[in-house]
Order: C-alpha cells, then structure tokens, then sequence
C-alpha cells in the first residue's frame, strides 16, 4: 500500500477551502468551472467539503467543445446529480452556429482556442464576476505566472506584468463593472498531491484515466484516440494500444499515454518517475512556445 504524507495533503486541502470559502465571500456571482478532469472533481469534492451540509453557494459550468469523451460527459451527469448541484452548458457548438467563433479546418483542427469565446460569452450571459479553476502552477510555465486571484480586464484578459500582491493570503477581489476574476484554489497542488488526495479520500474519477484497450494513431508523438474528429493523414493509421489520459479534454487534441495502470496507486507510481507533467500530451500546447500564455491572454483559462 502506497503511504502518502497525510499532515501536506490536509494543509492543501485547508488552503483550497479557505480559497473557496473567501470567494464565496467576497463574490456576488462565483462559479466553478467543471471539465470532468481530476483537477476539477478534486476540486468539488473540496468545495462540497467547504459548505457542508449545504449545498454548493454556485453552479458548476462547463464549456462543452462538442468534441468530448463520452466518458467525461457521463461522468459530469453523474456527478452534478449526486451533488444536486446546478450545472450551467456554455456551448462551442452554439459559437459556431451563430457565427461567433470560427473552427478551424484541416487535418490538426481543434476546438481548443475556440472555446474561449464560448467561456468568455457565458460568463457575460450570467453575469459571473468570479470563476474558479482547477489549473495548478506546476502544469505549465504560463499558469506557474498565475496568482491565486487572477484578474481580468472587461475584454476578459489577463496581464501577466500587472498582477496583485498577495501577502499574508490577503486576496484582493476588487474590481470595476464588467470586469472578473479567475480564481485558482488548487495552485499549490502537484499531480502527485492530487492523485495521492484522490487515494486518501477515494475520489471517484473517469475511467479514462485509467489503462485500457484502445485505438490511437501516433501524431508526432502524440497518442490521438480514434473518433470523428480526427482524420488520418498520409502514412497514419489506427493502432490499437494499451492507454490511459494523464489529463482530459478535447478529443481531438488531448493525447493518451502507453500505460498499464488500472489503480489509483500504480498511476501514483507511474506519476512518481514521470520526466514531463501531463499537459505535455496535449496537442494544443505544441503549436508554439508560448501557446497557454497567448491563449490565457484572450480569456483561456
């Protein structure tokens, strides 16, 4: 049986109900944005934990690409259901339709960047002046920039060279109309601390994360499951594999990994000798070096 240190998991876990808790304090409208990936599901277990035996004080949203794991939407039906939380759809599909965003085209297509539109529309829809992430500082070298509140301006975009002080964990959410924030209560976390709380509190998770039967196609290193989204180029084909996702997004760019691990403790083992954090099979973030800090300065999240 894997050991865990108990005492830093409980000091995290503290920090993120404190972070919740000071939003629901400070906000009118909060939200909490819901992917259906760990991160997220740690993210309300902590936030029920918080407010119990009340319910949540916010909705959940999730902004659906259209091009989802099947998996990951049942998972969120399930989840919204057992909680009795309000789930808000924000629609990239919908976008599309109305002539809001544009998809891209071609063989490496992705919805990704589009879904900012879609986010940044929702939160204007609801009137939301607070959003609640489950980025970690430890993903990526653009979200290691990130304070725990981020503000944002009324366009919805992030300076990272103007951000607030946050001394003492004294958070400063002011701000003028039509601007928000994005707030992130697990900044502090490392995938491993997330996969060892899911141990200690046996968080239920998406099968997706763990090893499995499926077919994938080599993309210059990236694992793509098969689906409708992804069309082979000259020289690919469809291979089938034993893998599990490290993250969960959209399928046409979120990469699996060769793996065996079907338990909460051999993914932790898997984690524990990893060379790359999990974005690292993300097709998204290799279109360029700065692609997340480009994207987080329109409005990504």
């Amino acid at each position: 049986m894997l050991s865990y240190n108990l005492n830093h998991l409980r000091e995290l876990e503290a920090e993120t109900i404190f972070i919740i808790r000071e939003v629901a304090a400070q906000f009118e409208r909060p939200v909490l944005m819901f992917s259906g990936g760990k991160d997220s599901i740690v993210m309300v277990h902590i936030a029920v934990k918080s407010f119990r035996p009340a319910k949540l004080p916010f909705p959940l949203l999730h902004i659906d690409t259209g091009h989802n794991f099947p998996e990951t939407l049942d998972f969120r039906d399930a989840l919204v259901e057992r909680i009795g939380a309000r789930l808000i759809v924000g629609s990239v599909q919908e976008s599309i339709d109305s002539g809001r965003a544009v998809e891209e085209t071609g063989p490496n297509a992705s919805r990704n960047v589009i879904q900012t539109v879609t986010l940044l529309d929702t939160i204007e829809k609801y009137g939301f002046d607070a959003a609640m992430g489950g980025g970690r500082r430890d993903e990526e070298k653009a979200r290691a920039k990130e304070r725990f509140f981020s503000h944002r301006d009324c366009f919805g975009q992030w300076d990272p060279k103007n951000q607030r002080p946050e001394l003492w964990n004294l958070f400063n959410g002011l701000k003028n109309l039509g601007e928000h924030f994005r707030v992130f209560p697990l900044s502090n976390w490392t995938e491993m601390d997330i996969w060892q709380y899911i141990l200690l509190e046996q968080v239920s998770i998406p099968s997706l994360y763990f090893a499995h039967q499926r077919e994938c196609v080599n993309r210059k290193g990236v694992l793509l499951a098969k689906s409708d989204y992804i069309k082979l180029m000259d020289g690919e084909k469809w291979e089938k594999m034993k893998v599990r996702f490290r993250t969960i997004g959209d399928m046409s760019c979120t990469g699996a990994t060769k793996s065996d691990a079907a338990t909460v403790e051999k993914i932790i083992e898997e984690v524990a000798i990893a060379r790359s954090t999990e974005r690292g099979s993300r097709a998204d973030d290799k279109r360029s070096e700065t692609s997340m800090e480009d994207r987080k300065r329109e409005g990504y999240f």
